[in-house]
């Protein structure tokens, strides 16, 4: 490692001083930063421990909407009560993010703006059409991810929270790589209350993205059949040691129809 200053503010507007230096990195619970400091892929001079904030935690119900703190870790959210009666998916995909450790100490505002192109959270974003708040504004999911690690946040912003509006129904199917428990293709599937379907996807390009071919055969038929009979193109999609496009492509219809079983459930 190497020197830096490490700052550790007690509220969102002293952390949002300490970022408008252009050299200050938020630290949230450090799951990516901090191995991308050991790498030297990243050299902050400043780091912005945002661990003692408390408004950036908590979880609370607003109208139909959930709206979590972008300072909630995943375990905070797997075992919520308030997320199991209101987006048990949510719940779910959030118990199956990494290994103890790493539910522990990440957190959703972390997830988030890293946006790695394997996450969970991204395809939640999406399937759900989540809004995404910070200490200047709101955007859209569908207007927030850019590109691999790549997002609408502009310099110094900082997510504070999410609002999930509540679905009529949803699920998330994740093939996993056994070794991290990132998504070599994850599928979450959202039907809001107004009968609208949702398909996004991650694990298979630079960021996650909404499946449109299957969002219109599911909306047609929300059924486990209509997903299967879709076929994605492997044109845009990734290709690595783990899993080629083909194999990729192959598997995007198959977890969604798993997804649609589970929400029918």
């Amino acid at each position: 490692m190497y020197g830096f200053e490490l700052h550790r503010p007690s509220s969102v507007s002293e952390a949002v001083a300490l970022l408008a230096d252009p050299d200050s990195r938020p630290l949230a619970g450090g799951q990516s930063l901090v191995a991308a400091m050991k790498l030297r892929l990243a050299a902050p001079t400043r780091l912005v421990d945002l661990g003692g904030i408390e408004e950036l935690r908590g979880i609370r119900r607003e109208g139909e909407a959930l709206v979590i703190g972008a300072g909630s870790r995943h375990a905070d959210i797997a075992q919520s009560d308030e997320v199991l009666r209101a987006i048990p998916a949510l719940a779910g995909l959030a118990a199956g993010i990494g290994d103890l450790q790493v539910r522990n100490l990440g957190t959703l505002g972390g997830a988030l703006a890293n946006n790695d192109p394997a996450a969970c959270y991204p395809a939640a974003v999406l399937g759900l059409g989540a809004a995404i708040r910070t200490d200047r504004r709101e955007i859209a999911a569908d207007d927030f991810l850019k590109g691999m690690y790549e997002t609408a946040l502009e310099p110094g912003e900082l997510i504070t929270a999410v609002s999930f509006p509540i679905p009529e129904r949803a699920a998330y199917i994740k093939f996993e790589n056994p070794a991290s428990r990132f998504a070599l293709v994850g599928v979450f599937v959202g039907r809001d209350r107004q009968g609208q379907v949702r398909v996004a996807v991650t694990g298979c390009a630079g960021c996650a993205f909404r499946a449109a071919p299957l969002e219109q055969a599911l909306q047609a038929s929300f059924t486990p059949d209509a997903a299967k009979a879709v076929r994605i193109p492997e044109d845009d999609l990734s290709s690595d040691l783990h899993a080629s496009a083909a194999y990729r492509a192959h598997l995007i219809p198959v977890l969604a129809a798993r997804a649609v079983a589970r929400a029918l459930q």
